[in-house]
């Protein structure tokens, strides 16, 4: 069943990248006529329906009994996004053709759920740093881009990205306010472009910073409550 499942999961991934994804696109350059906005759009259309949503629904269905299979298909989509820059014939309505930054998201996914199976048996603990990073700094560039119009890291951005991360992190696992403590401590890292002359992609820093906090929480044996 779980090869079953995974064929259903990839078909979904790619229906979103393929299709929904470049509906999105499209809508977006109709509205606001700039390509870049109508990439941008796009880009958090799969980071929410494809990245945050398959991650969202293996541990709530049960789907996998080892972290083999969500590894294997976050390799794949990696795989996947990785041979149009490789070609030059890129998805144009999503990709890039001055970063790879999907190909780091694909990467960093499959890293956190196989960790979280690995160091404690389940997947929360992978899953919240992933949807802080799909849902939460999705709705923040669509935020952003519906106030300005462009890509930019306004503040607002962050402060939606909290309201929508924290519930993630106090509801979802058994983190409690220790997922409060990783949501603000995410959508604070969010906020960080670059440093020095160095740009940074928060595909990683997000989820990675994250992932941190709720590991040295559930290593510390620190009660997840925080409070009594």
């Amino acid at each position: 069943m779980e090869v079953l499942y995974t064929a259903v999961l990839l078909a979904w991934v790619i229906a979103v990248v393929r299709f929904i994804s470049k509906a999105v696109y499209e809508a977006a350059l109709r509205r606001y006529g700039d390509e870049y906005v109508g990439i941008y759009f796009a880009r958090k259309a799969i980071h929410i329906l494809a990245g945050g949503l398959v991650a969202f629904v293996i541990p709530v269905f049960g789907l996998f009994s080892s972290f083999v299979m969500p590894l294997a298909m976050a390799l794949l989509l990696a795989f996947f996004c990785w041979w149009p820059h490789h070609t030059g014939e890129l998805m144009y309505w999503f990709q890039d053709p001055n970063n790879m930054y999907e190909v780091d998201f694909c990467l960093v996914w499959g890293a956190l759920m196989t960790a979280s199976w690995l160091l404690t048996g389940a997947w929360w603990l992978g899953v919240v740093p992933i949807l802080f990073m799909a849902v939460g700094d999705g709705l923040t560039g669509i935020v952003r881009n519906f106030l300005f119009k462009r890509r930019t890291k306004h503040w607002s951005g962050n402060v939606a990205m909290f309201l929508v991360c924290a519930p993630i992190g106090y509801f979802l696992g058994p983190f409690s306010w220790a997922g409060v403590i990783a949501a603000a401590l995410a959508s604070a890292v969010e906020h960080v472009e670059k440093i020095g002359e160095t740009y940074i992609d928060d595909n990683i820093t997000v989820p990675l910073t994250s992932f941190a906090i709720l590991l040295f929480f559930t290593l510390s044996g620190v009660p997840y409550t925080i409070v009594s």
